[in-house]
């Protein structure tokens, strides 16, 4: 780590590093291909994105989350159709996604994956762990996790913390508490409740037959949480929205099916990650590594500029 100049303003970076790389993936015309002929347009643009992000934020503390889980999560188990519209990555791309994580360790980011938890459960736990190490601080470090899957909302539970949709220094988008409860209408620390109730349909998780967005934020802007809820369940009748006359029998029909989808939903901030003071430390990029990578990879001189501008400011 010696020789790397951070940045005090820029928080403490948790990031969910499949959404970034399929960004790329879709956006970009494979004008790359590796030594092995595979396609490595996905990769050059989360590598550009990733040297532009350390070089611009310099942050001190950071660490990178991947998906590997997908139909082998612990959420397969409580429910098989989890996610099971989803197709798993061909050749092509697990190629790709692997030589992601690859230079995301050679550029000095510590990289996190599991068979068992998703991303987003690492990311919890990561998130847990930092606040953890920090708590004895006068004035906590904020963290920032960077993502477009606004379902990570239900994480922002401190008034310093937010999501971070960031592209370039210009294009980027911050959602804190206040902006989660303006887009959902429901508080981050609801959001759990809320999809267990509406569901998700990207996630395969089937919610409550009949309860929709509107109906999940009267209800919970009413009574709270589902405990709450349940709790005086006969007074729902009498609230004053569409739908309310039969909601309450629904949920008590239903009741099995959302304390499932409400488990599909909430994400683990526990998982055993062996995590230790240094596991979020940022270390220096390896030029030697990142050159024979840029090689195997297909690469051409911009992005070699790119690395030399972040070697420069370290």
């Amino acid at each position: 780590m010696s020789g790397i100049t951070f940045n005090a303003q820029t928080p403490n970076c948790l990031l969910d590093a499949s959404i970034y790389i399929f960004r790329y993936y879709f956006s970009l015309p494979d004008n790359w291909f590796s030594d092995e002929g595979y396609p490595s347009a996905a990769v050059h643009g989360y590598s550009q994105f990733l040297l532009n992000f350390l070089r611009t934020q310099k942050p001190a503390k950071i660490a990178a989350c991947f998906d590997e889980s997908l139909g082998s999560c612990f959420r397969n188990e409580i429910y098989p159709d989890y996610k099971s519209s989803r197709e798993l990555p061909d050749e092509a791309l697990a190629f790709q996604l692997n030589a992601c994580r690859e230079v995301t360790e050679i550029l000095g980011v510590p990289s996190y994956s599991s068979s068992v938890y998703e991303a987003d459960d690492l990311l919890g736990s990561l998130l847990t762990h930092l606040q953890a190490s920090d708590e004895q601080n006068s004035d906590p470090s904020a963290i920032a996790i960077l993502t477009r899957d606004k379902d990570l909302g239900q994480l922002i539970l401190r008034e310093q913390d937010f999501l971070w949709d960031y592209v370039n220094p210009v294009k980027q988008e911050r959602m804190a508490r206040a902006d989660i409860h303006q887009k959902f209408g429901v508080w981050p620390e609801q959001l759990v409740d809320y999809l267990g109730l509406v569901g998700d349909a990207v996630d395969d998780i089937p919610g409550v037959p009949g309860v929709g967005a509107k109906t999940a934020q009267a209800l919970l802007q009413w009574g709270g949480d589902i405990e709450n809820i349940f709790g005086q369940i006969d007074a729902i009748e009498k609230l004053p929205f569409r739908g309310a006359k039969t909601l309450g029998q629904k949920l008590e029909d239903n009741l099995e099916l959302l304390v499932m989808s409400r488990s599909l939903a909430q994400i683990i901030t526990d998982a055993d990650m062996g995590l230790d003071d240094n596991s979020l430390t940022r270390k220096r990029p390896d030029a030697e590594a990142f050159d024979d990578f840029c090689r195997r990879m297909g690469f051409g001189a911009p992005i070699g500029k790119s690395f030399n501008l972040l070697m420069e400011h370290l």
